[in-house]
């Protein structure tokens, strides 16, 4: 069996970060799936999906690491080449991924107790974005 879903979000770019184990867990009950996976994919190439225990120091630690590792103020040829500014946000995406797949036993998701599924928006301005969600199992 095979359920379709997406979740829609306002976002205000600057690596906003949105919690989506909520969001998440309620499309795996309207599956109906009892055992099987969840994947989720955001279709952008400025946002990415992860995990991280969902606690505002965390949250401010990875995107502190973040502006480290892909600051916004350096140079990226993206940004030569577009002049949009968003050549950080770019390679965020890149380092996390546009996907995450999370195994589904009795009809949960299988995250850890201070385990969340995250979506990062990392343009320079707030965006209308969604999420594809598919379930793929067996009720």
């Amino acid at each position: 069996m095979v359920h379709a879903d997406h979740i829609r979000l306002n976002t205000r770019g600057q690596t906003d970060v949105h919690d989506l184990t909520e969001r998440l867990e309620t499309i795996v009950e309207r599956s109906g799936v009892k055992t099987g996976i969840l994947t989720a994919f955001t279709p952008s190439s400025t946002s990415a999906l992860t995990t991280i225990e969902f606690e505002p120091g965390a949250v401010e630690d990875l995107q502190r690491a973040l502006d480290v590792i892909a600051p916004p103020s350096a140079e990226y040829r993206h940004n030569l080449r577009w002049g949009d500014g968003n050549g950080h946000s770019h390679l965020r995406a890149a380092l996390l991924g546009p996907s995450l797949t999370i195994p589904i036993l009795e009809a949960r998701l299988c995250l850890g107790t201070w385990q969340q599924a995250i979506y990062l928006d990392f343009d320079v301005r707030p965006r209308q974005r969604e999420i594809i969600v598919q379930v793929i199992g067996e009720s």
